[in-house]
């Protein structure tokens, strides 16, 4: 019973962080993008603004968090009090080692007027020196990622 508690509490914790996408630059991309169709529509920059991009931590950190924390609360009481402190000290020792591998990096919030009239805020890794207000730019869109690359 103690095991299963245990494992369940560490599967849930790396379940929360693997869920989370990673943001990317114009010209990189994640495997599950590769042979994705792209909607793009090209339009005129009218914003620029740094911003900073919080990582969503490691799955690595996260799981070692929890199996360290879950060990720890095992230690605790007996009977009922133990399977409740091993959970709580599985998801503490998560939710800790997510925080400890999260990282910052810099970041773009490009605002690009379309050709249709719509105005669209696009977030991505790099800085504002690789934009100007008024370049030309495409905006590229699978429906989940969104990425706006200069039209040369």
């Amino acid at each position: 019973m103690k095991r299963q508690v245990i494992v369940t509490a560490i599967a849930l914790a790396i379940a929360s962080a693997a869920g989370c996408a990673s943001h990317t630059g114009p010209s990189t991309f994640n495997r599950n993008e590769v042979g994705r169709a792209q909607t793009v529509e090209a339009g005129t920059v009218t914003g620029i603004r740094p911003v900073t991009i919080q990582s969503d931590g490691s799955v690595v950190g996260t799981a070692t968090g929890a199996v360290l924390g879950g060990l720890a609360g095992n230690t605790i009481g007996g009977g009922r009090g133990r399977t409740a402190a091993t959970v709580a000290g599985a998801v503490a020792g998560g939710a800790a080692g997510q925080a400890v591998t999260g990282s910052t990096r810099a970041g773009v919030e490009i605002t690009v007027e379309l050709q249709s009239g719509r105005t669209v805020a696009v977030v991505q890794e790099g800085t504002p020196e690789q934009f100007r207000v008024g370049d030309r730019v495409n905006v590229a869109s699978d429906g989940v990622t969104t990425r706006v690359t200069r039209v040369n």
